[in-house]
């Protein structure tokens, strides 16, 4: 079974299988489905912070520190914060 692309993770894990084949256990599987149906119904406060954040999370595994930065300021949002850059690159 071959999964790529940005839905990668949500495919395998809708069949039940990690990427390299094998069976996720099903007590895995109930408690990420139950942990993902109550974020789905989580009232949302805003889009564009919502996408910020994914930036900010994905971005820091393709960009260096300060180049994710001054993207961010380009594009109109905030800088990068003192606990992102602890997390994503300390």
């Amino acid at each position: 079974m071959e999964f790529s692309g940005p839905d990668a993770i949500d495919k395998a894990i809708q069949a039940g299988f990690d990427l390299d084949g094998t069976p996720i256990p099903s007590e895995m599987l109930n408690l990420y489905r139950e942990v993902m149906d109550k974020e789905n119904a989580r009232i949302r406060s805003g889009v564009k912070k919502s996408m910020r954040n994914r930036i900010v999370k994905t971005g820091a595994k393709h960009f260096d520190k300060d180049t994710l930065n001054a993207r961010l300021i380009n594009a109109g949002w905030d800088g990068l914060k003192k606990k992102e850059i602890d997390f994503f690159y300390n």
